[in-house]
């Protein structure tokens, strides 16, 4: 029973003692990707993309809704200056009226999320590139360096302590800004 208990420690020993130098060659670094996003030259670009188009939906959306509204005065000024038998001979007429002005609105709304989908989708196709051009070359300076692991440091991401090597400098040099 006591050598079975040796023999076990022995195993156990050896089996912590490999593992810790397994794991004692593995090389971890971190880097802060929104932080090297944001500092890309190309990323004004971008930016100016995307703010243009804004621009030109918002324009869009603020001249329907001037039309919207003007209409909208026109027939409740015109409905003011009737008399009670002439707005009943003419109520299926501002009900049409009233009808359409509901359906501006609609037609506002949808444009407005149309819109921001665009936007989203936009940017999307815009930052895609950059991202594959910073992993490309986070892959190639940690490749460089013999790194393992990269853990992304940005806020929010799941990299409590940060004492490792940061490629951020590294990259950013390899990227050429």
């Amino acid at each position: 029973m006591m050598r079975n208990i040796r023999t076990l420690m022995v195993a156990l020993a050896l089996f912590l003692g490999a593992t810790t130098m397994v794991t004692a060659q593995v090389k971890v670094a971190h880097i802060d990707v929104q932080k090297l996003l944001e500092e890309m030259p190309e990323r004004k670009s971008v930016e100016s993309q995307l703010k243009r188009l804004q621009q030109g939906y918002e324009n869009d959306i603020q001249a329907a809704i001037k039309e919207l509204q003007a209409k909208a005065e026109r027939y409740q000024k015109e409905a003011q200056a009737l008399t009670e038998a002439q707005l009943k001979a003419r109520e299926a007429e501002f009900m049409k009226k009233s009808e359409e002005i509901q359906n501006m609105e609609n037609n506002i709304r949808q444009n407005q999320q149309t819109a921001m989908q665009n936007i989203q989708k936009k940017q999307q196709e815009l930052v895609e590139p950059l991202l594959k051009k910073v992993k490309a070359s986070i892959e190639k300076v940690a490749k460089a360096k013999g790194i393992q692991y990269v853990l992304d440091a940005s806020a929010g991401s799941s990299v409590i302590v940060a004492t490792g090597e940061d490629l951020f400098s590294a990259v950013k040099k390899d990227l050429g800004f």
